[in-house]
This record gives structure tokens, C-alpha cells and sequence, in this order.
């Protein structure tokens, strides 16, 4: 009989899993606000080579969905270990790929075609890293605490947004402008490797979570997981997608979009901008275990409404603070746009999970929050930067008002998660 795992073990793998992939996600973003569009299209306007790179964002969200469906399809059928390894390993070699490609004008437009394949492997790797993680952690938590188990794969990303961000300050202090955007942005594409070395050696030494061992007990695994989710449980799948909108909204425009902007139209420096994001995603660190916490303690709606009405009025501050173009109020705002991501980020880690069965559970909680980030994530550099050069900055915050009423919406409409037992499979058990 295998030996059980520590939990202490198990949730530095569910942490450390993502924490890489978020890093991976995280320096191709940064790199979207600096370097991408000089590099990978053709010179001329650079607006224009902006939104270009904008648009290869939102390539890895369109994958996203299918690697979450891939990998939630193995993850259901085959069990949570192999499929978090194998998407681990899936979106180290096409980061690292990135880090290696010939710019356009090397090899022409073969470059921003190689760019877009390796962006799209990203999100096919990242589709099935978070729902695996979430439930590594939450399938494995004692009653009464999955919200903060949950958190743990939430961490991952402000440590993995610090992590990119720290690489790319590092980069922009110690080199010229020429040397960062000539050879410098692809060293944290190359450092991912080894970093992926680490996540991978952590979680061979996992094993299955015994909800799900226990479900498998009781049947066969289900064929197709993807269409029982479209089926019985299309409700929680689509309440799950809009919950998580905002989520994503907020944290986007607060870093992606609000680097370029501030860095282009504000004409902050690479560093000083950089460094104001690194301070901001401190506040989303310490917002994620405490709304876990009070997750458990009061119930995930109630967190979340509140967190989602405190967004939507950020919406009416981003023109005046953002748009500003001073320091001290730039920097307010970000610190608070990032406050909120970690206030309704850190229930997802239990809540999504919760709303499917263990036979469907990868793949429900995945697929949602996946379609989640095409809705709230994909397009809204592109839509922000577009909003901006047609109506101003304040069009931007209208923008993220919408996004926080329309997750209010869903998670109103929710039945309260956090009560009772995490399976709710009612499969008869093997004769």
C-alpha cells in the first residue's frame, strides 16, 4: 500500500505547479507591453504594432477552453498527477521555445506564425494546470477548510507575477534599451526551463487525491466528461464562466494593459512602471488567504459579492487615478485593482471545484474558468487600448464596471458552495 503524501507536500505542489505557470503566462504578457510588437512585426506605426501583439495575447486564451477540456478529459478519466505533469512539461517547451525564436526581421513573417503556435501551446498547457492544481488541493483538505487549501494554488500567481516582473526590472536596470530589446526579454523565457525542472520533480512524487481514488472505487470513470458537462451540469458551468469575468477583467487591465499605457501614452519608464506593479501585486498576495479564510468562515458569496461590488467601483476611480498620470495615484490604483483580483480570486480556488461532481471535476472546473479568461481576459488589452484612442481612459472603467456587475449577476444567482461535503457524486457502487 502507498505510503499517504504530506499535506505539506501536497500543497507546495499545488503552489509551486503554478506558481511556474503563471510565471510562464506572466513574462509573455509583460514582454506583449515592451518588446513583442518591435520584435516579431513589421516596422511602421507603433499603435499598430501594439494592438498586433495584443491580438498574439489573446491567442493562448482561445486555447485555453481546449486544453482545459484535453486535460480535464484525462484528468477525470485517467487521474490528477499525470495530467498536471503533462501540462507542466507542455507549456515549459513552448515557453522556452519563445525565448528562442528569430524576430521578423530575420526570418520575415515566419516569426509572428512561430509566435502564435508557441503562444497557443502556452495556453493549451496552462487549459489544464489550474483546475488540476485547485483540486490537488481542495480534494485533499480536511472539511471545513477548502476554501483555504484552495488559496495555495492561488498564490502561485501574484508569486509568479512578482517572479516575471522582478526578471524583466532586473533586465531594464542592468542593460541599454538596445541590449534589453535585442537579446535581454528572452532570458526569462530561457530561466523558465529550469524552473520547470523543479515543478516537475515536486510532482512525481505525488499521488491521486483519495476523493478521486474513491470515486474510481465506486465506477468506471465517465467516457466523455466534457459532454456531461454541457449536459447535467450546464448551469454551474456557465455561472462558474461569469463569475469569474471580473476576475480576470480587473487583473488584466490593472497590469497588461495599464504597462503599455503607462509606459506609452503616461511616459513612465520601463522600471518605474515595473516596480509600482511589483509593489501592487503585494496587496493581491495578501488579499488571497484572507478572503480564503473568510471564504470558509462566512461562505464564498458573500466574499465574493462584496469584492465584486468594491470593483465595480474602481471602474469610476481608473480615469481620474490611471488616467492621471501621477505617481501616487497611478500606483493607488493599481495597488487596489490588484487588492480586489486577490479578494475574488482567492475563493475561486475552492468554488469552482465545487460546483461538480468528483467524476466531472477537472474538466467542469477547468473548462469555466478557462472560458472565463476568453470572456474577461483574451481581448481586454486590445478592447482597452481601442476604448482609449476612440473615447479616453474613462470608457475603460466603464469597461470594468460591466465586467463586476455581470459576475455579481452569477454569483447572485449561486447556491452557497461551502456547506457540506466536497463529493456529491451519487454513482451506485461497483457490484
Amino acid at each position: 500500500m502507498t505510503a499517504p503524501v504530506p499535506t505539506s507536500r501536497i500543497l507546495v505542489a499545488s503552489f509551486v505547479g503554478t506558481a511556474i505557470e503563471f510565471y510562464d503566462f506572466y513574462i509573455y504578457a509583460t514582454a506583449v507591453a515592451l518588446v513583442i510588437g518591435p520584435i516579431f512585426f513589421p516596422s511602421g506605426d507603433p499603435a499598430v504594432q501594439t494592438l498586433s501583439a495584443f491580438a498574439t495575447f489573446a491567442i493562448a486564451f482561445v486555447a485555453r477552453p481546449l486544453g482545459a477540456a484535453f486535460f480535464g478529459h484525462f484528468g477525470d478519466r485517467v487521474g490528477r498527477k499525470a495530467t498536471l505533469v503533462a501540462s507542466l512539461m507542455i507549456m515549459g517547451v513552448s515557453t522556452v521555445l519563445i525565448g528562442c525564436l528569430p524576430s521578423y526581421e530575420a526570418i520575415g513573417w515566419w516569426a509572428p506564425a512561430l509566435l502564435c503556435v508557441l503562444r497557443f501551446g502556452q495556453g493549451l498547457g496552462f487549459g489544464g494546470e489550474w483546475g488540476g492544481a485547485a483540486l490537488l488541493a481542495v480534494e485533499n483538505a480536511p472539511p471545513g477548510k477548502r476554501a483555504l487549501y484552495g488559496i495555495f494554488p492561488q498564490l502561485g500567481a501574484p508569486i509568479g507575477f512578482i517572479a516575471a516582473n522582478l526578471s524583466f526590472l532586473a533586465l531594464a536596470l542592468t542593460l541599454s534599451p538596445e541590449a534589453f530589446q535585442s537579446w535581454g526579454w528572452r532570458v526569462p523565457f530561457l530561466a523558465s526551463a529550469l524552473l520547470v525542472s523543479v515543478g516537475l520533480y515536486v510532482r512525481l512524487k505525488l499521488t491521486e487525491t483519495p476523493v478521486f481514488q474513491a470515486a474510481l472505487a465506486r465506477a468506471a470513470p465517465e467516457r466523455v466528461p466534457l459532454a456531461l458537462i454541457f449536459t447535467r451540469h450546464l448551469r454551474a458551468t456557465v455561472l462558474g464562466t461569469l463569475a469569474m469575468v471580473s476576475c480576470y477583467a480587473v487583473f488584466y487591465l490593472s497590469t497588461v494593459f495599464a504597462l503599455s499605457y503607462g509606459t506609452t501614452t503616461l511616459g513612465f519608464t520601463r522600471p518605474t512602471f515595473l516596480l509600482f506593479e511589483c509593489i501592487a501585486v503585494v496587496f493581491m498576495a495578501l488579499a488571497i488567504p484572507v478572503s480564503g479564510w473568510a471564504a470558509d468562515a462566512y461562505g464564498r458569496r458573500p466574499v465574493l459579492l462584496t469584492g465584486l461590488a468594491f470593483t465595480a467601483g474602481l471602474g469610476v476611480l481608473l480615469g481620474p487615478m490611471l488616467g492621471s498620470g501621477e505617481g501616487p495615484l497611478v500606483l493607488g490604483f493599481l495597488c487596489l485593482g490588484l487588492l480586489a483580483m486577490g479578494w475574488l480570486f482567492g475563493p475561486m480556488g475552492a468554488l469552482l471545484p465545487e460546483l461538480f461532481p468528483t467524476r466531472v471535476r477537472y474538466t467542469g472546473a477547468s473548462v469555466s474558468y478557462n472560458l472565463a479568461g476568453i470572456l474577461g481576459a483574451s481581448a481586454a488589452p486590445y478592447l482597452a487600448q481601442q476604448l482609449v484612442a476612440r473615447g479616453g481612459i474613462g470608457w475603460v472603467g466603464l469597461y470594468l464596471a460591466i465586467a463586476a456587475a455581470i459576475s455579481f449577476v452569477a454569483v447572485w444567482m449561486m447556491q452557497e458552495t461551502g456547506r457540506g461535503e466536497i463529493d456529491a457524486d451519487l454513482t451506485p457502487p461497483r457490484a
